[in-house]
């Protein structure tokens, strides 16, 4: 792992930020992430509070499916459009981002995202007979940054950040997008106009995980 970064405070003025409770997802740890970056958390799925926000974020552990089902149950990707239509931004977290592409592909089975990018997310590459990768992918990896990232702003090649996930999305992602690579190269982040999202998790990844999520609060208006 890298060397720790230095300890950042934060800003007087604290940003507004909504983490979207739909029944998935590092809810509390997300929460003290960001908290710790400097913003003022509310985890909620109330959508006035979810669209006057200044930041929401979408986290996502478990299956492609049953995330969508969730977030449709509290019609959490209608907000996710309106926000985005809005000029409003959003942060998503491993399932949370890949719930925002056009579809997944689990198990044989095709389910609809939330359609904010073109992309399908499908089981990462397994490798081959005599050479087999690892699934899940858990651990700690480096992440080839997009120039101009504001994300990894700061960040030096060689931060690792935690990885827990059987699915990615391996091509078809728009925008400034990061990649990583576990058996072969998938998207670590994408950052496209007021959307953003990561394949890792920042609340798990201790100091360069903070890095990012106050590169993202620094990045709201």
């Amino acid at each position: 792992m890298s060397e720790p970064l230095p300890e950042r405070r934060p800003e007087a003025s604290s940003q507004k930020i909504v983490v979207l409770d739909y029944g998935s997802g590092n809810l509390r740890s997300a929460e003290r992430a960001l908290e710790r970056a400097g913003a003022r958390v509310t985890v909620t799925a109330d959508h006035d509070l979810a669209m006057s926000c200044a930041g929401l974020v979408v986290p996502g552990v478990g299956a492609f499916a049953a995330c969508m089902a969730g977030l449709r149950a509290v019609g959490g990707d209608e907000l996710i459009a309106r926000r985005t239509a809005a000029g409003r931004p959003v942060l998503g977290i491993c399932v949370g981002m890949q719930v925002l592409f056009e579809s997944g592909v689990e198990h044989g089975m095709k389910t609809s995202g939330c359609g904010v990018w073109p992309g399908v997310v499908e089981r990462l590459d397994s490798g081959t007979s005599t050479r087999p990768v690892i699934l899940p992918h858990m651990g700690w990896n480096t992440v080839s940054s997009a120039p101009g990232s504001v994300l990894f702003d700061g960040l030096s090649p060689d931060t690792r950040f935690y990885f827990v996930h059987s699915y990615g999305v391996r091509s078809g992602a728009p925008g400034m997008v990061s990649w990583t690579t576990h058996g072969a190269p998938f998207v670590a982040a994408v950052e496209d106009g007021v959307v953003s999202a990561t394949q890792f998790h920042p609340e798990k990844s201790g100091d360069a995980g903070f890095a990012v999520l106050s590169n993202w609060l620094g990045s709201l208006s």
